[in-house]
């Protein structure tokens, strides 16, 4: 008790967090001011566990990489970023380690403190995350090693979906499942459209609490997600996030007959079903050309590839078709948001999502939409539409400000 007391001391009085968002091959870190958001430090550590390991750290706009040494793990990599921060003398800054955690279940509404009991809670949920929580995992194990001294905190990608109603999030199954093995839709991305709906209201010069807003994360993975009175009320991914629109190379919502068909008729292993959906299909799998959407939108519009346009094209729709399905779940919409690496870059695929929401009262000033990409923010509707913003999403900043507030009430 005494040792956790003077850890939240500690984390009162300095001012930067360490944001871990650990892979299975990869670790992001940056550290960060959690009132300003100003990024102190930034990089990746990636290729690990192989060879080819290396890791890129940014400090005062310039980079240095560095390649690893055996071990080549997660470990290694924290080491050379514990050196550099010593270098730079830059670790008495650090008041602890917020780490991104994918699937939190229905235990964790709220960034916590981790202990054994929450390290062993995040290992029994790789059950609904496989890919990711033993990963997050990975990387707290070696921050504490790393990190001995300072205090840890996990916030949870799926948090911010926790307010969803039961009618948002119960599949429709015998119950039983839900209630015995937690089968249920959780939403993923939860941070970063936390993040975009603040910015939003700061626009909008209302409380986050008033605001009732439309948020599409469009990146490799994507998810739509309609906030009501600044709470996520229903999003498009599920229990995993293999669910909702089409992806870069996951397929999104399809019929489950079709699973059935390819392992009865087919002669495909529940493995084999496993890859196709989540990794060779989507924007790869129809364009048969990439899961990039910059090499799909320069192959549509200057090469004339028609599966490209076609990949493209389903892309949009499905994306529109899910932000028109959720005006069932407001009485009122402040706006739209577009996030991620291609709701922030992508002009066409902005105006080809919005051109189908015309009931809905969306339209957009090209002038506007050109000019607003590569980190700009702002609102790209016309004079006659509702709101429609790009804002440019910053999870590790969320994280950083979480865990700052976690450790300051935890002191009081």
């Amino acid at each position: 008790m005494t040792q956790q007391k003077t850890h939240n001391k500690a984390a009162v009085k300095a001012d930067a967090i360490l944001v871990i968002n650990c892979g299975s091959s990869s670790v992001k870190f940056s550290l960060i001011r959690p009132l300003s958001g100003e990024t102190l430090l930034s990089g990746l550590a990636e290729c690990l566990l192989s060879s080819a390991a290396a890791i890129t750290i940014k400090h005062h706009g310039k980079k240095q990489s560095y390649k690893l040494t055996t071990p080549f793990n997660h470990q290694t990599a924290l080491a050379v970023l514990v050196e550099q921060l010593q270098q730079l003398n830059l670790v008495k800054d650090i008041s602890a380690i917020g780490h991104r955690v994918v699937h939190g279940g229905e235990q964790y509404s709220e960034p916590t403190l981790l202990n054994p009991q929450v390290e062993q809670a995040i290992g029994e949920l790789a059950k609904l995350a496989p890919l990711h929580n033993p990963a997050n995992l990975n990387g707290i194990k070696a921050c504490q090693q790393a990190f001995a001294d300072l205090p840890q905190v996990a916030v949870f990608d799926t948090a911010f979906h926790q307010s969803m109603p039961e009618k948002a999030y119960i599949y429709g199954l015998p119950y039983s499942l839900y209630k015995e093995h937690g089968i249920r839709r959780y939403g993923f991305h939860g941070t970063s459209h936390y993040f975009v709906a603040k910015q939003a209201a700061k626009y909008l010069n209302k409380p986050l609490e008033q605001c009732n807003l439309i948020s599409a994360h469009l990146g490799n993975g994507c998810s739509v997600t309609v906030i009501k009175n600044g709470e996520s009320v229903d999003t498009s991914m599920g229990m995993t996030p293999g669910e909702g629109v089409l992806m870069g190379t996951r397929c999104g919502d399809i019929d489950a007959g079709i699973i059935f068909h390819l392992v009865d008729n087919l002669g495909y292993s529940i493995n084999e079903v496993d890859k196709l959906v989540n990794k060779e299909s989507g924007l790869l799998g129809v364009s048969g050309l990439s899961n990039d959407c910059r090499t799909l939108e320069d192959a549509m519009l200057t090469g004339n590839n028609a599966q490209a346009t076609l990949a493209m094209t389903i892309f949009c729709y499905r994306i529109a078709k899910s932000i028109a399905s959720y005006s069932a779940s407001l009485t009122q919409l402040d706006g739209l948001i577009f996030t991620g690496g291609i709701g922030e870059n992508s002009t066409w695929v902005r105006t080809e999502i919005v051109k189908q929401l015309g009931l809905l009262n969306f339209s957009l000033d090209e002038e506007k939409n050109q000019a607003t990409r590569f980190g700009a923010s702002g609102n790209i509707a016309d004079k006659n539409s509702r709101a429609c913003w790009v804002i440019a999403t910053n999870e590790e900043w969320v994280i950083a400000e979480q865990s700052a507030q976690l450790l300051e009430n935890t002191a009081k």
